[in-house]
């Protein structure tokens, strides 16, 4: 389902059989109820035929697979031989993080300070013209921030954008609300531009 060679999840489409889609075109993350080994996550996403699909993520695929833990093999074209790169690329995380670097990273708010985060954290995703609005609940406080990211800053393992948009609101606990409290906020000038060393 996860390709970390490509950054990409494969998703069924009706339209076009099967579509291959970033973790930025995901709208939105949910837990269902009672998965738990392994737990499962419903998302909604942004699907290459145009349309939004749901479909279905299992946790280690949505947090774990990104970091090339389970990475298939390649052909290495300077050796001619067939190789498996889940070594190579789990060795390559395990040592950004010993380093102190985290895969994603994002700022909440309401504790006023950068946190690492895993993607089954991430609640609602919005697109803007080269950014991505991006509401998380924070795994210390357990309250949702907004921030305003690239969308390498998604995509990416490790990659941290320099200035991250923060909506400087405390949301409420009801989901609902702060969906529309989210898509309000959104494009408001409600953002303030924080220069963080993530």
């Amino acid at each position: 389902m996860y390709d970390a060679l490509t950054s990409r999840y494969t998703f069924a489409c009706p339209l076009l059989g099967e579509s291959s889609v970033a973790l930025s075109a995901f709208r939105s993350i949910e837990r269902l109820g009672g998965t738990a080994h392994p737990v499962v996550y419903r998302v909604r996403f942004e699907c290459t035929c145009g349309d939004e699909h749901d479909g279905l993520v299992r946790h280690d695929e949505l947090d774990w697979a990104p970091l090339g833990l389970e990475a298939g093999i390649f052909l290495n074209l300077m050796t001619s031989r067939v190789e498996p790169v889940a070594s190579e690329l789990t060795q390559v995380a395990a040592s950004r993080i010993k380093a102190g670097e985290w895969p994603w990273t994002f700022f909440c708010f309401p504790e006023d300070r950068p946190r690492p985060v895993f993607p089954s954290f991430f609640f609602l995703l919005t697109p803007g013209d080269d950014a991505l609005g991006l509401a998380v609940r924070c795994p210390a406080c357990q309250r949702l921030s907004v921030n305003l990211v690239s969308h390498e800053h998604v995509d990416l393992p490790f990659h941290n954008d320099r200035e991250v948009g923060v909506v400087e609101h405390l949301f409420p606990d009801d989901t609902h609300a702060t969906i529309e409290a989210f898509r309000s906020e959104l494009w408001s000038s409600s953002f303030d531009a924080r220069r963080l060393d993530l």
